[in-house]
């Protein structure tokens, strides 16, 4: 019995992710934009979060990606928590599916599904095929955990316990809660909830205060998720806990005409039982952001007070490029487009320094940091380079242009600095997975070139603020000693190497780093060499 039960609850939460997968890769980077572009207001927070968690199947999936938006800056606290609202109402989705009764067509759905995947070539095809074989394992995990639990019926220690539960609301909380605590799938809990419910082993009114305990204990993803973030990401994580907790106290206390409502609706729409939890479920979580939607400036007041401290989020949007510039004087528009590269160079030193602290420490908090702000790096590079392209369709200068063909050049120097610290991030992490140890010297002589390197990019941007010819100077020639360290220390290297006293794969990831260190001098001289050729 036990083996059938968790065998098919290993089977529907790996199929559940699988499906939420393959539903991410179809949809890919067009879901951040959904939340980034739509979640303007709470109402639409919520109705994008709705739309988002039907998607990709999880509540806390969508959840997680809202907790990186704020802390990256793409989102504010009322944004989020509007959200949040809105995936507990699209998480319900998934009891309705399973609340259709399709498990003997598990096994012909999940062969589709695996033809899909073995037999086509384009990676649609195989995203769809991932899908279908989530979605066919999902009711296959289900019959497992069905057949599991037929036995339960005749153990009396089971009996007595549904009754106790039945007899105290906050027990079946309490188990609910614990449950989705270790599973971290309400779908999951419920999906069992169901097939308790579906072989009369538990009444509906000893059934709805687990249920409302399942929307609590999915809370511990975005708690995770959130943990080592910006202090924002945390407050959008405490209020996703005070959300759900509020609305199962409520609905606890209002257990009786709750169990009351669903009982007669059950009858008036002739539901099966199954059915009968999906919908109590789903009018659970639409009420609970009904009474709550208007509480959302109350709960973002709250979070704040529980949880003080500046928020030190990356900005990843704009903050210069104004579009109405372009037409009415580009002249100005290229100096607010001078500004955002100029926060976007700051940001790029911002990185090297999280990138080092991470080769030194090993803190994951900077290497999660330092990922982030290369993703900043990337979106601010696509946000600019369309701006500057926007401008060059105006009548501009013969200044204005070189000014322009400049700024061009320099955004895509500053990019490629982010791509150069997160190649050494990668090569740090698989430093940790292989464990290779660098030796001190080995060690002594990336630091000095780390080091440098920050000094020199932080020169070119200051630089470019100030149009420097001195200090634009100073890291071109700085720019030389980079090279001249580069050679000089994989020489280093090689006689280590010779001496025993260095690994091949530590040396390897020894010279891939300063190779990576040198192409950053390169940029950064690059940004120097523009300042001297033409003042911005």
């Amino acid at each position: 019995m036990l083996f059938e039960f968790f065998g098919g609850l290993g089977i529907f939460l790996f199929a559940i992710k699988y499906m939420g997968d393959g539903l991410q890769k179809a949809a890919g980077e067009r879901l951040r934009d959904i939340l980034d572009r739509y979640t303007t207001n709470p109402f639409m927070g919520v109705l994008v979060g709705i739309i988002v968690t039907v998607l990709i199947q999880s509540s806390s999936g969508t959840t997680v990606i809202t907790v990186g938006l704020v802390s990256a800056g793409f989102m504010k606290l009322r944004q989020a928590i509007g959200v949040i609202m809105g995936a507990n109402i699209g998480t319900t989705i998934t009891a309705f599916i399973i609340g259709f009764d399709v498990g003997g067509y598990a096994l012909p759905i999940m062969a589709v599904g695996a033809f899909l995947i073995f037999f086509f070539k384009k990676h649609v095809v195989q995203n769809v095929g991932e899908v279908i074989f989530g979605f066919g394992g999902l009711f296959l995990g289900l019959e497992l955990m069905s057949g599991g639990m037929q036995p339960l019926r005749e153990l009396e220690a089971f009996t007595d316990f549904t009754l106790a539960m039945s007899d105290h609301p906050f027990l079946g909380l309490l188990s609910g809660t614990i449950f989705t605590l270790i599973v971290q799938s309400s779908s999951a809990t419920v999906a069992i909830l169901q097939g308790l419910y579906a072989e009369n082993l538990l009444s509906l009114q000893g059934a709805l205060p687990v249920l409302f305990g399942d929307n609590i204990g999915t809370t511990i993803t975005a708690i995770l998720a959130s943990l080592g973030a910006s202090v924002a990401a945390k407050r959008a994580a405490a209020t996703h806990v005070l959300f759900n907790v509020v609305g199962s106290v409520i609905f606890i206390l209002l257990l009786i005409p709750f169990t009351i409502y669903i009982e007669w609706i059950s009858g008036v729409l002739d539901l099966e039982s199954k059915m009968q939890i999906a919908f109590a479920h789903g009018s659970f979580n639409v009420a609970n952001t009904i009474i709550q939607f208007p509480l959302i400036g109350a709960w973002a007041y709250l979070v704040t007070k529980l949880i003080p401290g500046d928020d030190v989020s990356i900005e990843y949007k704009p903050k210069h490029l104004d579009v109405n510039f372009i037409e009415q004087s580009p002249s100005i528009a290229i100096g607010q487009a001078k500004e955002e590269i100029l926060r976007m160079g700051a940001l790029s030193v911002q990185g090297l320094e999280n990138t080092y602290a991470y080769l030194k420490t090993k803190n994951k908090r900077n290497s999660d940091l330092a990922y982030q702000i290369e993703d900043a790096l990337n979106n601010l590079d696509q946000k600019i380079t369309d701006y500057l392209v926007k401008i060059s369709s105006q009548p501009l200068s013969d200044q204005d242009s070189g000014r322009h063909n400049m700024l061009m050049d320099t955004v895509r120097d500053i990019e490629r600095i982010g791509d150069h610290f997160e190649n050494i991030l990668e090569l740090i992490d698989y430093q940790e997975v292989h464990r290779i140890i660098l030796t001190e010297d080995a060690l002594e002589d990336v630091s000095e070139m780390f080091e440098l390197t920050i000094q020199t990019v932080e020169k070119a941007i200051e630089a470019l603020n100030n149009n420097d010819d001195k200090l634009a100077t100073e890291v071109a020639e700085q720019e030389n000693v980079i090279d001249k360290m580069e050679r000089q220390y994989r020489k280093n290297h090689i006689l280590r190497v010779n001496e025993g006293k260095c690994s091949g794969q530590a040396g390897i990831m020894f010279v891939d780093i300063l190779s990576n260190l040198e192409r950053i001098g390169d940029h950064a001289c690059n940004v120097a060499e523009a300042v001297l050729g033409r003042r911005v």
